[in-house]
C-alpha cells in the first residue's frame, strides 16, 4: 500500500510569499505520526529561495491532515523550509519564529481565531461584476444573502468548507461578505502554530478546490477601487486570563500596548494594506489607531458580549486578507504575552519619521 503525501510550503516570492507544493509517494500503509513523513528537498532557485550554483532547500514536515481531494490514506502536510544544511531554518521560514514566541508565551494559553476573507475571480472580473464591464448593484444585499442575483461562487465555497472539515480543520464558520464575489471563512480558536497552519493549508485547499471550477481566489486586499469594501483577516485573540471573569481589563490593557507599537504591527500585517485601510468601508485609517466596544471602524474591536461577561476576547481588524499568519500571530504574541518594546512608534496623528517609512513600505507593498 502507498501514501500520497502532498508537502506544501510558502516560496520566497515578494511582497506576499506564495504556496508550492509537490506529491511524494511513500510506502507506507498510513501515516500515524508526524515522524512517520521524512524530510525532503527542492529546488529553491525556482521558488525565489536559492540560487541556481546552490539551488537545494529542505523540507521538514511540521504537521499533517488528511487529504480531502484524494481521500484516506493520503496526507497533506504542512512544511518549514529550511536551508540545505537541514538545521538553519530559511529566511523565508517565518514559522520558526513564531515556534519561538509561542514556546515563550505557552503559559498564558493563547489563543487565535482568524477570518479569512478572499475575493472570487473568472477572468479579470470578480464573480457577479458584468463580464462587459460596469458594475452591479451597491452594497448592501450581498453579505449572508441568498439567491443567484445576490451570490456567486456558492458552489466552490461549500466544497472548500467541506473539504477543510474532512481533512480535520477547525473551521468554524463561512459566510458571504460585503462585496459581490468575496466570501470569508473562519478557522480556530486553536494555538497559535495550529491556527497559522492551518489557514495556510485552508488556502492551499482554496486555489487547489479553485482549479475543479475554473475559479481563482485572490487575497489582494483592495480587490476593487471604488465605494467597495477591502478584503481582510480579521484576526481574534485571547489569553487565559481574558477568558476568565475581570478579562476586560486585561483585554483593555492589551489594546493599549497594542496602540504603543501600532506601526510595527502594521508592517506585519501584510501589503498594500493602505489601500484597504482608509477609515472608510469598516476600517480605521492605517495611519490611526483606537479600539471601542462593538466598533467595526476601530483598529481593534472588543466584541459587545465580551463588555458584557467582563470577560472573551479581542478583535485585530488591521490584518490584510494576504497577511501572513505566522508573522500576525508572532507580532501579537510578543506585544501582548511577551511585553515588546515600540520599534517604529505607536498611535500619531500624523506620520512622521520611521512610521512614514513603514506606511510607504507596505504602500508599495515591500516587507
Amino acid at each position: 500500500m502507498v501514501v500520497f503525501a502532498e508537502y506544501i510550503w510558502m516560496d520566497g516570492t515578494q511582497p506576499t510569499q506564495k504556496l508550492r507544493s509537490k506529491t511524494k509517494v511513500l510506502e507506507v500503509d498510513d501515516v500515524k505520526k508526524v515522524e512517520d513523513l521524512p524530510k525532503w528537498g527542492f529546488d529553491g532557485s525556482s521558488t525565489n529561495q536559492a540560487t541556481g550554483d546552490k539551488s537545494d532547500c529542505a523540507l521538514h514536515p511540521v504537521s499533517y491532515y488528511t487529504d480531502p481531494i484524494r481521500g484516506w490514506p493520503h496526507v497533506l502536510v504542512m512544511c518549514e523550509v529550511f536551508l540545505a544544511d537541514g538545521k538553519t531554518p530559511h529566511p523565508t521560514n517565518t514559522r520558526a519564529a513564531l515556534r519561538a514566541a509561542a514556546k515563550k508565551s505557552e503559559a498564558q494559553d493563547p489563543w487565535f481565531g482568524i477570518e479569512q476573507e478572499y475575493t472570487l475571480f473568472k477572468g479579470s472580473r470578480p464573480l457577479g461584476f458584468p463580464d462587459n464591464g460596469g458594475f452591479p448593484a451597491p452594497q448592501g444585499p450581498y453579505y449572508c444573502g441568498v439567491g443567484a442575483d445576490e451570490v456567486h461562487g456558492r458552489e466552490l465555497v461549500e466544497a472548500h468548507m467541506e473539504a477543510c472539515a474532512a481533512a480535520g480543520m477547525r473551521i468554524s464558520g463561512i459566510n458571504a461578505e460585503v462585496m459581490p464575489g468575496q466570501w470569508e471563512f473562519q478557522i480556530g480558536p486553536l494555538g497559535p502554530l495550529q491556527a497559522a497552519d492551518q489557514i495556510w493549508l485552508a488556502r492551499w485547499l482554496l486555489y487547489r478546490l479553485g482549479e475543479e471550477f475554473g475559479i481563482n481566489a485572490t487575497l489582494y486586499p483592495k480587490p476593487m477601487r471604488g465605494d467597495w469594501n477591502g478584503a481582510g483577516a480579521h484576526t481574534n485573540f485571547s489569553t487565559k486570563a481574558m477568558r476568565n471573569k475581570g478579562g476586560m481589563k486585561v483585554i483593555e490593557a492589551a489594546c493599549k500596548a497594542l496602540g504603543t507599537r501600532h506601526y510595527d504591527h502594521i508592517q506585519e500585517y501584510g501589503a498594500n494594506n493602505t489601500e484597504r485601510l482608509t477609515g472608510r468601508h469598516e476600517t480605521c485609517s492605517i495611519d490611526q489607531f483606537r479600539y471601542g466596544v462593538s466598533d467595526r471602524g476601530a483598529s481593534i474591536r472588543i466584541p459587545l458580549q465580551t463588555a458584557q461577561d467582563d470577560k472573551g476576547y479581542l478583535e485585530d481588524r488591521r490584518p490584510a486578507a494576504n497577511m501572513d499568519p505566522y508573522r500576525v500571530c508572532r507580532v501579537i504574541l510578543e506585544t501582548v504575552c511577551l511585553n515588546a518594546k515600540p520599534v517604529l512608534g505607536g498611535v500619531a496623528n500624523g506620520t512622521t519619521g520611521k512610521a512614514a517609512q513603514v506606511l510607504a513600505a507596505v504602500t508599495h507593498g515591500s516587507h
